[in-house]
C-alpha cells in the first residue's frame, strides 16, 4: 500500500489533442480534472513541426506550439496538468485505481484514457536524425509539403498502400518498398496500387540509409535476395509500416483487439468497464488525426460527465 491516496473526479491520462480537449470539457462541467501528461508530453505532434489541416489556424502551427495552446486552454479553466507517467492500473471493482511513477495512488471515479499511439520506425540514425527534414509517418499531414517531388513510401500493408496512393495524387513518382515479394494489403487496395501509373513498386526491398544532411536527398536501398544496391532520388521519405497504440498497462483490464487499440462501444467512448472511457489514437486506428482525436476527446468528457450524474457521484 502506497503511502498516499488522492481521490480524482475526473482523471485524464495522456496529453495530445485528445487528452487536452477532454479536459476543457471536463473542466468547463466543474468536474476538477487531472491530467497526467505521460512520457511525451503534446504526444505525436511534438514531433510534426507544421500542422496545416487543423481548423482554425490559417496560416498553420507548428505542431508543439499548437499543444502548447492546447494545454494553456485546459489550464486556463482550471485543469491539474502534471508531468509525470501513469504507471498502473487496477479496475476491479467501483473505484478506479492507478499509481504514478512516483508511487502516489489515485482512486478516480472516471477516467479518460488518451494515451495515442507511437508510430512504428525502421530504426535507422539517418531516418531519426532527418525526422520533419523530408522523413515522416504521415502522408495525409505531410505529402501536401512534396507535391511535385519524387517520394518513397516504405510498408506492404494497408496504410502502405492508402499513403503511396495518396501521395500518387501530389507526386510525379511514388517508389513503394516492399521488403518482401507480396503485399500484406488487402486485395483492393493492392490493386488500387497495382492500377496508379506513377507508382513503382519495389520487392523485396529493404532500406539501407537515407540519404542527406539538412534534408532528405535521397534514399539508398539493396534487394534483399540479390544484395544489389540502388539510389533513389527522393525528396520525400514516409515509414509506413504501422502504429502501435501506447495501451499495454490496461491489458489485463480492457478490451482490445489483436493490435492493441482499445475496443469502445458503438457510438461513445465507453469501454468495457464503467467509468473508464477511451479517446483519441489509443482507440482510433482509422482515421489518426489530430482534429478527430479532439472530437472523441470531447465526446469522453460528455461521456464521463454523464456517467458521473447518473450515479449521482457530481
Amino acid at each position: 500500500m502506497s503511502d498516499s491516496i488522492e481521490k480524482i473526479k475526473c482523471l485524464i491520462i495522456g496529453s495530445g489533442p485528445a487528452g487536452y480537449t477532454a479536459a476543457v470539457y471536463a473542466a468547463r462541467a466543474n468536474l476538477s480534472p487531472v491530467l497526467y501528461t505521460g512520457k511525451e508530453p503534446g504526444g505525436q505532434l511534438m514531433i510534426t513541426t507544421d500542422v496545416e489541416n487543423y481548423p482554425g489556424y490559417p496560416d498553420g502551427i507548428m505542431g508543439p506550439q499548437m499543444m502548447e495552446d492546447f494545454r494553456k486552454q485546459a489550464e486556463r479553466f482550471g485543469t491539474d496538468v502534471r508531468m509525470e507517467m501513469i504507471t498502473k492500473v487496477n479496475f476491479e471493482g467501483p473505484v478506479h485505481k492507478v499509481w504514478t511513477e512516483s508511487g502516489t495512488e489515485i482512486h478516480a471515479d472516471t477516467i479518460i484514457i488518451a494515451t495515442g499511439a507511437s508510430a512504428k520506425w525502421l530504426g535507422l540514425e539517418s531516418e531519426q536524425r532527418l525526422a520533419n527534414k523530408g522523413v515522416s509517418a504521415c502522408a495525409v499531414c505531410d505529402g501536401f509539403f512534396y507535391r511535385g517531388m519524387e517520394v518513397a513510401v516504405v510498408g506492404g500493408g494497408d496504410t502502405a498502400a492508402e499513403e503511396a496512393s495518396y501521395l500518387a495524387k501530389l507526386c510525379p513518382k511514388v517508389h513503394l518498398l516492399v521488403r518482401r515479394d507480396e503485399m500484406r494489403a488487402s486485395k483492393i487496395m493492392q490493386q488500387r496500387v497495382m492500377n496508379t501509373e506513377n507508382i513503382e513498386i519495389h520487392w523485396n526491398t529493404e532500406t539501407d540509409e537515407i540519404l542527406g544532411d539538412e534534408a532528405v536527398e535521397g534514399v539508398r536501398v539493396y534487394n534483399n535476395k540479390s544484395g544489389e544496391k540502388s539510389v533513389m532520388p527522393v525528396k520525400g521519405f514516409f515509414v509506413a509500416i504501422g502504429h502501435k497504440p501506447n495501451t499495454d498497462i490496461f491489458k489485463d483490464w480492457l478490451e482490445m483487439d489483436e493490435t492493441g487499440y482499445l475496443i469502445t462501444k458503438a457510438d461513445s467512448t465507453k469501454t468495457n468497464v464503467e467509468g473508464v472511457f477511451a479517446s483519441g489514437d489509443a482507440q482510433d486506428n482509422v482515421y489518426r488525426q489530430a482534429v478527430t482525436a479532439a472530437g472523441t476527446g470531447c465526446m469522453a468528457a460528455l461521456d464521463a460527465e454523464r456517467y458521473l450524474v447518473a450515479n449521482e457521484i457530481v
